[in-house]
């Protein structure tokens, strides 16, 4: 039975199903979660999973506001973001203003 009950969500998971996938296939696999796993078993890998962690994004939308001659809030959000990058950019040969 080569399928996964759930899917890949967390680190440890991602080096335990890599190793699974090699013992049901008879594939010798090696590396730091291999080593992990034959010397400390499962809580070695939860205790420092070495594949990137696994994230998940979520898209939330709001509501724009009314529009005013005035003022800009997308604007606005472009200055304070260019001084942003002005007040952190290190310049050779350019001193900081104030």
């Amino acid at each position: 039975m080569k399928r996964r009950f759930w899917p890949v969500a967390e680190a440890a998971q991602v080096d335990y199903e890599t190793l699974r996938e090699g013992a049901l296939s008879g594939i010798v696999v090696l590396g730091p979660a291999a080593g992990r796993f034959e010397r400390a078993g499962l809580a070695g890998l939860i205790d420092r999973p070495s594949a990137p962690p696994v994230f998940g994004a979520v898209l939330v939308g709001a509501e724009r506001p009314a529009w005013s001659p005035y003022a800009d809030p997308r604007t606005q959000a472009l200055v304070e973001t260019y001084q942003l990058l002005i007040a952190t950019a290190v310049i050779p040969g350019v001193e900081a203003v104030s």
